[in-house]
């Protein structure tokens, strides 16, 4: 594999954390962040938001044969900021405009010039944010956890 190939395939992975934490954060904590940003890039909306719904497949045991499970909806965005850098977004819901930040949040996080600001103020608060909230809710899952056991009564 060439040095290339590295970079590319590295360039992928970072893209897509950034957009599955994009995506999994709450449109506030989203927002909030934005904000903090002070960035307003002129935006081209080259498709949508569009809403659908989406075909959810599942897996026997995780490994066997799939199956349907059900839908949930979707929606999709594609941008373009004033720097020429497309952004793509797909988030679970209906939330036209959190998919539209997504999208161009996705944008200037592939211009080099921003992508620092957009790791250190956007991503890094919402990973510490959705890392938090995952320990809250396993905290109160042990609380309320119930060893059972069985005592051998001897009359095997």
């Amino acid at each position: 594999m060439s040095l290339v190939d590295n970079r590319q395939e590295e360039g992928a992975a970072g893209r897509q954390r950034l957009l599955s934490v994009l995506a999994k954060a709450s449109a506030g904590e989203l927002l909030a962040c934005w904000k903090r940003t002070a960035l307003d890039p002129s935006v081209e909306l080259l498709r949508g938001p569009e809403s659908g719904l989406v075909a959810l497949q599942g897996r026997a045991g995780g490994t066997g044969q799939p199956f349907h499970v059900g839908e949930v909806s979707a929606t999709r965005v594609t941008v373009r900021i004033g720097s020429g850098h497309v952004g793509h977004a797909m988030i679970s819901g209906r939330d036209s405009r959190k998919a539209q930040l997504v999208a161009v949040i996705d944008a200037l996080a592939q211009d080099p010039a921003q992508a620092g600001l957009i790791e250190r103020e956007i991503v890094a608060p919402l990973e510490r944010l959705a890392s938090e909230a995952d320990a809250k809710l396993r905290e109160e899952t042990a609380a309320t956890r119930v060893n059972f056991f069985t005592m051998v009564r001897g009359e095997d």
